[in-house]
């Protein structure tokens, strides 16, 4: 069996439940060494977000550019950027990646509680630059939306996620290479969603680095995050609980 890697390039959340610590507990229960480049300190539980210090765009370059200069890196996972500065440097270092390294990008622009994850100053650079570099990217249907005003035209795959609608059924789409490909799977009432558009882009990020093909992975990807979410534990805070990773394929 070989060793496969992946780098998220993500916020911190104290609590567990999403950005970095979601990505890396994903990398590691879908068989992937995790590494990971901070962007952002989030001061947040299961109830909200109550503050963020950004990480300065040099540093998050340099996080990335010191994983790639010594380590295998075999899949990129993008989530929270925040800023101009971080997108900037992060794009820089990105473009000179070696050949074939795919990118997941997770648009990652608003909080459960509706607190801004990426400046609105932002938004511009966020799709003429870093959206192009992406192998995949997973916005919601309200993050779809946003991107589409901002005139968006995807030039690689796009997984729109179908949570955000009303019904009992959610579907999800994914469109590549000139087909699309839907998942319709029934709508589970839980109270314990936190971190699924974070764990949802780092399963299939992992499996992208073990080298599972696009459409497979993002099926097999919405089948784990659908069992994580049946199978949550109560009792993990007040708010938005977390995932219980740690249930592997079988």
């Amino acid at each position: 069996m070989g060793l496969y890697t992946a780098l998220s390039v993500a916020g911190s959340d104290p609590g567990g439940g999403a950005g970095i610590q979601a990505d890396l507990k994903t990398f590691h229960d879908r068989g992937v060494y995790g590494m990971a480049a901070i962007t952002a300190l989030t001061v947040q539980n299961t109830h909200g977000v109550r503050e963020i210090d950004a990480v300065s765009g040099r540093v998050v370059g340099a996080q990335v550019a010191a994983v790639f200069d010594d380590l295998p890196v075999h899949a990129v996972k993008v989530g929270m950027v925040l800023s101009e500065d971080v997108i900037h440097e992060l794009c820089h270092v990105l473009a000179r990646r070696p050949e074939g390294v795919p990118v997941v990008v997770d648009p990652v622009m608003l909080a459960k509680d509706g607190t801004p994850l990426l400046a609105p100053s932002a938004l511009r650079l966020y799709v003429d630059r870093l959206l192009p570099l992406a192998t995949l990217v997973t916005p919601n249907l309200p993050e779809r939306a946003v991107l589409a005003a901002m005139g968006w035209r995807p030039s690689r795959a796009v997984l729109t996620k179908g949570g955000h609608a009303e019904g009992t059924w959610v579907v999800d789409e994914l469109e590549a290479e000139g087909q699309v490909h839907r998942w319709r799977h029934r709508r589970t009432p839980s109270a314990h969603t936190h971190g699924t558009g974070c764990t949802l882009s780092a399963a299939i990020t992992a499996d992208l680095a073990r080298g599972v093909p696009l459409v497979e992975a993002v099926g097999r990807s919405i089948r784990y995050v659908s069992r994580l979410i049946r199978e949550a534990k109560a009792g993990l805070g007040g708010g938005k609980g977390p995932l219980w990773h740690g249930l592997r394929d079988r």
